[in-house]
């Protein structure tokens, strides 16, 4: 059988990591040995930051719904139970968006969010006085 040498496939390899490393700094673009350290760590880091961004933009909405449902004096975690009690499904994304663009859409969610959380107090008022009765 023949004797099959590599030197091809070696040669595009490492010719697909420095054209990755392209852009670093020093010797980190010119050897291939450091290049492909920093090619490995920074493919790393992308799919790490890929779900980390996901994480980011969740916190950001969350404190831009808990600013705006501040200025019309309810916190944040009230607004959500109340939503959820009324049977309002809208993500945060969304929330959000209202909280910048629609703050009369946004005063409308507050209200009913208010008011299923008061019509939750009254419920759960009559079940004691049942109770203790």
């Amino acid at each position: 059988m023949a004797r099959v040498k590599g030197s091809v496939q070696t040669r595009a390899r490492r010719k697909k990591v420095l054209k990755m490393s392209k852009g670093y700094f020093g010797s980190k673009k010119l050897s291939y040995r450091t290049a492909n350290e920093q090619v490995m760590h920074s493919l790393q880091y992308a799919y790490i930051d890929r779900r980390l961004v996901k994480r980011d933009f969740r916190k950001l909405w969350i404190k831009r719904i808990n600013a705006a449902s501040r200025n019309y004096g309810m916190s944040y975690s009230q607004f959500m139970h109340g939503l959820k009690l009324a049977n309002v499904d809208i993500n945060r994304k969304m929330l959000s968006e209202l909280a910048i663009h629609d703050d009369k859409t946004f005063g409308a969610l507050i209200k009913l969010s208010k008011d299923a959380i008061a019509k939750e107090q009254k419920a759960s008022a009559k079940k004691v006085k049942v109770a203790a009765a």
